[in-house]
């Protein structure tokens, strides 16, 4: 298989995992009659963070990214590579990009085609579009931008500083990032921290046949994308005086 084939089945299938367990486990939260209804916020943190670890582990040959924020976070960086053996070029760019985009999108249905049965009783809109996007506690375009800018620099810095430290945690040292962005930085916006992981599952939530669904927040889907992609960019380019 070619490189670009490589990178096409290692992202697809690492941020499909990534997006079903952490899009299962908020489903699994805030909607009714589940087993873990109202298991409350530090659960949700928990999941995505052992999300994460997942979707590390299944996309070790590309180097896991699962996120473009990450993505242009290294290239910022000037990294050679993205992954072992896989050089920075422009086509290797876009099809992490397009990778982590799908890859979000399956898991988004696949987390649905899980709990089926518990959207279809659902009546309220925003907690339908809860389990697959991100939104804003208080909205102001403006403050819940820098939130994502800030918690999306944490990640991306943090990770290309393990680069820099010997350890032997392994994708848990990432998992364990993710439940701290979550636990200290998420309250405002719910830390999309990751472009592919809140378009991919909001394309799927306006596509899906579910009751009671609404709208799907496309006047703040700009927010959890260009706010990763900036925190991304500035954490790349923080990390180079390292």
């Amino acid at each position: 298989m070619g490189t670009i084939g490589t990178i096409f089945l290692s992202e697809i299938a690492g941020t499909a995992m990534l997006t079903l367990l952490g899009g299962g486990v908020v489903a699994n939260v805030i909607l009714g009659k589940t087993k873990g209804n109202g298991g409350g916020w530090l659960l949700i943190n928990i999941g995505w963070g052992l999300a994460v670890f997942a979707g590390v582990w299944v996309a070790f040959l590309t180097g896991a990214h699962l996120n473009p924020a990450v993505t242009f976070g290294l290239l910022a960086n000037g990294a050679s590579e993205y992954g072992p053996g896989i050089p920075v070029t422009a086509g290797t760019t876009v099809a992490y990009l397009l990778a982590e985009l799908i890859g979000a999108f399956l898991g988004a249905v696949l987390a649905w085609m899980t709990y089926k049965n518990h959207y279809d009783q659902e009546t309220d809109a925003g907690t339908i579009l809860g389990t697959f996007s991100t939104g804003p506690e208080i909205r102001s375009y403006g403050w819940n931008l820098v939130t994502e800018i800030i918690a999306t620099f944490v990640l991306v810095y943090v990770i290309i500083m393990f680069g820099n430290t010997p350890h032997q945690l392994g994708p848990l040292a990432v998992a364990l990032l993710v439940v701290g962005i979550g636990a200290s930085l998420g309250g405002p916006t719910g830390y999309a921290i990751n472009p592919a992981r809140d378009l991919g599952p909001r394309i799927a939530h306006a596509i899906l046949p579910i009751p009671h669904k609404g709208s799907s927040d496309w006047g703040y889907s700009w927010v959890p994308i260009v706010g990763p992609l900036i925190g991304g960019v500035l954490a790349g380019l923080a990390a180079l005086a390292f």
